[in-house]
């Protein structure tokens, strides 16, 4: 079981090159059910509001719809628990909310393995994250 973290839907979408190209392999994978992948309800705020700003609301519209879509992707809810969670992660690593929020969605349903471009995780002890570039 692996999280996947707002960015790599992001880079998928949005970006060309090998990052962009490994996570759109990623999400290849779990939309054809050889990886079960989970992430936060969270993650649909992050992704349509960048494609939207770098792409416009239409492109939003359609990748908004895409994602929400895929097969073998299961949306974590956040409810006061990840959020309790988030803080004690907050105050332990001085994460930024969004981060911990993230963070705190994949450890409270025992998910150890986040797949994600930000460094800042990697200051986490309770969890392993695996850059792109490892996938």
């Amino acid at each position: 079981m692996r999280y996947l973290d707002a960015n790599v839907f992001i880079y998928a979408a949005l970006y060309e090159g090998e990052k962009g190209d490994k996570a759109r392999k990623l999400i290849k994978k779990v939309r054809e059910g050889e990886e079960v992948a989970f992430t936060s309800v969270l993650t649909f705020d992050e992704f349509f509001w960048i494609v939207k700003k770098e792409r416009g609301f239409d492109s939003a519209l359609e990748a908004g719809k895409a994602f929400l879509e895929t097969p073998n992707l299961t949306f974590l809810e956040v409810d006061g628990m990840v959020l309790r969670q988030a803080y004690e992660f907050i105050k332990k690593y001085r994460l930024d909310p969004r981060d911990a929020i993230h963070l705190s969605c994949a450890f409270v349903h025992g998910i150890f393995t986040i797949i994600s471009e930000d460094g800042d995780f990697d200051t986490v002890k309770e969890v392993e994250r695996i850059g792109l570039d490892e996938v």
